[in-house]
């Protein structure tokens, strides 16, 4: 892996600032696939938890051939830059909502998420279990920010490898499952493209309370619109980690210009541990 690091200065006033704070003033916010995974395993590029039960055998027959056909429909409001935020945001939520439906009705099940986990092709990138061993001992807060339209198996996967502790707090898009793990109706608030900023944690008041005073942020994130995920929230000092996994010579400048750290090629999480490690 290689790393960049465009304003080498800038980043060492950064943790000598967050340092001062302590790790008591420190919080982690981050995406989930393809930044705490890799991208690709065994030369794979791994699938979204929608696309595996978009395109496996886990639902009803023609569940696929519906939720493609809501892809159609609002994934070129999504990515049209004409179109007002305001608009965009209103179809997103008619898009997450009407594909919560779908997937109810096309009879997803627990067990389809956890076979996903077991089976998929999803892999901790090396260092991420000494990670988050390190937060967990200093009780630094991981918040998992992720638009994945089935979080739960976000959480089962921490659970997987022995991971799913206190300090780490999941906001992602959430059913509430029956006494047979059927699910039953999508938990609010939905988490989509739009959306998916520290503003909404404000919906989350036991752990906005948690977060509010820890104004020093480590953001992770495999695209420049995971900067978003800082929106909203008032810090004090933040240093931005940016995971470059492909397309380097077509996406290498824009990472440059707002990324303080480019970790480029789809590698392990030891750049990131020294960062956390030279907070202390």
């Amino acid at each position: 892996m290689r790393i960049e690091i465009p304003d080498s200065k800038k980043i060492e006033e950064l943790k000598s600032e967050m340092r001062e704070g302590g790790l008591e003033k420190l919080h982690i916010l981050s995406d989930f696939d393809r930044t705490l995974t890799y991208g690709s395993v065994g030369g794979i590029k791994t699938p979204s938890i929608i696309s595996i039960l978009r395109d496996g055998n886990h639902l009803v027959k023609g569940y696929a051939e519906k939720a493609h056909a809501l892809f159609d429909k609002y994934h070129p409001i999504e990515t049209d830059p004409s179109i007002p935020m305001k608009e965009k945001k209103k179809a997103m939520q008619e898009w997450w909502s009407t594909h919560n439906r779908l997937l109810i009705k096309s009879g997803l099940r627990k067990s389809d998420l956890e076979d996903i986990v077991e089976n998929g092709h999803v892999k901790f990138r090396e260092g991420v279990p000494e990670f988050l061993d390190f937060l967990h001992e200093h009780d630094i807060p991981l918040v998992i920010l992720s638009a994945s339209g089935c979080g739960d198996a976000i959480q089962m996967y921490f659970k997987k490898y022995g991971k799913d502790t206190p300090n780490i707090h999941y906001v992602t898009n959430r059913f509430n499952w029956d006494e047979k793990g059927k699910a039953l109706s999508p938990k609010k608030p939905f988490i989509h493209v739009m959306n998916k900023d520290e503003t909404v944690l404000k919906e989350f008041p036991e752990l906005y309370k948690i977060i509010k005073d820890r104004k020093n942020v480590i953001l992770l994130g495999d695209s420049v619109s995971d900067l978003g995920m800082i929106g909203g929230f008032e810090y004090d000092h933040l240093i931005k980690v940016g995971f470059l996994n492909f397309e380097y010579n077509k996406f290498g400048d824009d990472f440059r210009k707002h990324f303080d750290i480019v970790l480029e090629g789809d590698g392990d999480f030891d750049a990131v541990n020294q960062l956390i490690r030279d907070l202390k």
